[in-house]
């Protein structure tokens, strides 16, 4: 029970990895506080209908919901919108697409993490974790995808960079509150994705196989717990090894 009545927000709960997460906040004692825009608001179940992209009401709606709690010790953004050309290829994505998916992903958690931190600013305490992934890191393999429809967005890869570069800054910024930022990057997931890349994902991976949710969320309840106290602005890749090769 490492997290102790911790009080922890994961936005876009309802996705593949954040259902791992709140499952195990509850194993572990904690109390998730889950924000998703394909959830109705059930202030009894801790369950808030929340859209992260609707910048001109994130602010209020996220201060109204922290302010519903006595304190929030740990903040989690599980949140993924998209456009609806996500996937297309880079030859045909418009300026303004960029621009939109870039507003909506990193922007967005840019916007949340200012009302949050100056909640935790007040008990000097406190643990956000962004997620990023390899391909923040590294450059995609294309031949993976041969045969298949997958299209690996280019927005994605700059999203993703831009998230592990702004979790520095912000543990640089935030570390005299006692506040850690952290932000893990995982390899790909399983979601039943056509069989083909599959199995050329598993053949690059030295462990053999791609990740499972469970293989991302016990690093997150860790993350979150006063067990990782001494850790703060480091991208934490969980890969099976697929990045050292």
């Amino acid at each position: 029970m490492i997290l102790n009545d911790k009080k922890i927000i994961v936005i876009g709960s309802e996705g593949l990895i954040a259902k791992k997460i709140v499952d195990e906040i509850l194993h572990e004692g904690g109390q998730p506080i889950c924000l998703d825009l394909n959830v109705a608001t059930d202030k009894n179940e801790n369950r808030y209908n929340f859209d992260i992209t609707n910048f001109k009401k994130v602010k209020i709606n996220l201060e109204d919901i922290v302010s519903s709690y006595d304190k929030i010790d740990g903040f989690v953004n599980c949140s993924y919108p998209k456009t609806s050309d996500w996937g297309t290829q880079i030859e045909s994505v418009s300026n303004k697409s960029f621009i939109k998916n870039l507003d909506i992903q990193l922007v967005s958690f840019f916007n949340a993490i200012k009302v949050v931190t100056k909640h935790m600013k007040q008990f000097n305490e406190g643990s956000i974790l962004s997620f990023s992934s390899i391909y923040g890191l590294l450059a995609n393999d294309f031949n993976l995808y041969k045969g298949t429809e997958i299209n690996p967005p280019v927005a994605y890869s700059a999203i993703k960079g831009g998230l592990i570069s702004l979790n520095r800054y912000l543990a640089s910024f935030y570390g005299k509150y006692n506040i850690r930022f952290n932000c893990i990057s995982p390899g790909g997931v399983y979601d039943k994705q056509d069989q083909k890349f599959v199995e050329r994902y598993e053949e690059k991976v030295p462990l053999g196989r791609m990740a499972r949710p469970e293989d991302i969320s016990s690093l997150a309840i860790f993350l979150l717990s006063d067990k990782s106290s001494y850790i703060t602005g480091q991208n934490l890749i969980v890969d099976g090894g697929y990045s050292v090769k």
